[in-house]
């Protein structure tokens, strides 16, 4: 579902080039939730950003859904549900507003949008805000829109970077038992983050970023054996160190 080789992205400085990503490769599988692991600065969301077609790598390939991300853009655009912490909502725009918003730049009919709002809506226990404009919205109420963006042309690729920073408990558990129930639906998510107990929770293998490198890839349990670490948090601090 999605393929990633040799991919680097640097940027241009006043002293040359920042390298952000150097000569990464990996591989996500249909219905597999994928975790990228890295401290801040590591690479995740420019790896993420070249995922969703934002940014165009600098050397390297990378195929989402079959479709590549540079020469085939507009199709894996079709393809994928991109969400951040950034929220991004618009404060003058009702929940139900924005996400009808996105389906119709996605060219959904209305016949199917409107059904499909109504079923995001009531998954995602939005109901009770649904007329509420941007602006009076919560943080935990602007995250669920930005779900409902994500979702509402039903991609068969999600990609979420650091969904539930800034939030607080309880919304941060409702974030992550949504994308359970995403999973339980056979999608394909990249997973960013840099919790540790989130990793545990959803994820089915993991890569860990560090100075814009892949330093490790595979399952928790393989890692652990590897390199002879039970602790997550210890094992992230060893690799990334």
């Amino acid at each position: 579902m999605i393929e990633v080789r040799d991919l680097s992205k640097w940027f241009p400085t006043p002293d040359g080039v920042k390298v952000a990503v150097d000569n990464i490769h990996f591989t996500v599988q249909p219905g597999e939730v994928f975790g990228l692991l890295g401290p801040n600065g590591a690479g995740k969301t420019t790896t993420l950003r070249i995922l969703c077609t934002v940014l165009k790598p600098s050397a390297g390939t990378a195929t989402v859904a079959g479709f590549d991300v540079v020469t085939q853009a507009s199709a894996v655009r079709r393809h994928v549900g991109f969400l951040s912490a950034n929220t991004g909502v618009y404060d003058r725009m009702t929940a139900w507003e924005m996400v009808e918003y996105y389906g119709q730049l996605n060219e959904i009919p209305p016949e199917v949008l409107h059904p499909r709002l109504e079923e995001l809506f009531t998954t995602l226990q939005m109901n009770d805000f649904r007329h509420v404009p941007g602006g009076k919205m919560s943080t935990g109420m602007k995250q669920k829109v930005s779900i409902a963006r994500a979702l509402v042309n039903d991609p068969p690729v999600l990609i979420f970077d650091e969904p539930t920073a800034g939030l607080d408990v309880l919304v941060q558990r409702a974030v992550l038992d949504n994308i359970k129930q995403l999973r339980g639906r056979g999608k394909t998510i990249v997973f960013s983050t840099h919790i540790m107990r989130e990793v545990e929770k959803l994820c089915d293998r993991v890569a860990v970023m560090a100075r814009g490198q892949i330093v490790a890839c595979g399952t928790l349990d393989d890692l652990r054996q590897l390199y002879r670490q039970d602790d997550l948090e210890e094992l992230f601090f060893t690799l990334v160190s």
